[in-house]
């Protein structure tokens, strides 16, 4: 990790078990993440590993989504598959609510 990095913005999460994470490093005096973003942060395990957590940004706070402790030193592969679903959810409820809103709109007219 670059010198004053301390996570990464989850950009893009590829949707093949062996596929990358897309991520943007992050300071570590950075704002609150936006709706519907992953923060990523790993530091490293006693006695081996990583301790990796994940923060999922929500409209009004920023919640813990998991825990990987002591996990191996492949980590992106063991939290690649929550990070997916959890950003297809994301994206689900977004078109949901602006679904909503708009038919809340619409009934107004």
């Amino acid at each position: 990790m670059p010198n004053g990095v301390r996570g990464a913005l989850v950009q893009r999460v590829s949707a093949r078990p062996d596929g990358p994470l897309d991520v943007t490093w992050l300071a570590a005096e950075s704002p609150r993440i936006a709706l519907g973003h992953i923060r990523l942060r790993w530091e490293p395990a006693s006695p081996a590993g990583w301790d990796v957590t994940a923060h999922l940004g929500l409209a009004t706070a920023e919640v813990h989504l998991a825990s990987w402790p002591a996990a191996p030193d492949d980590w992106p592969r063991l939290v690649r598959p929550t990070l997916h679903e959890v950003l297809g959810l994301s994206a689900a409820l977004a078109v949901a609510t602006a679904a909503l809103d708009l038919t809340n709109r619409l009934a107004q007219v």
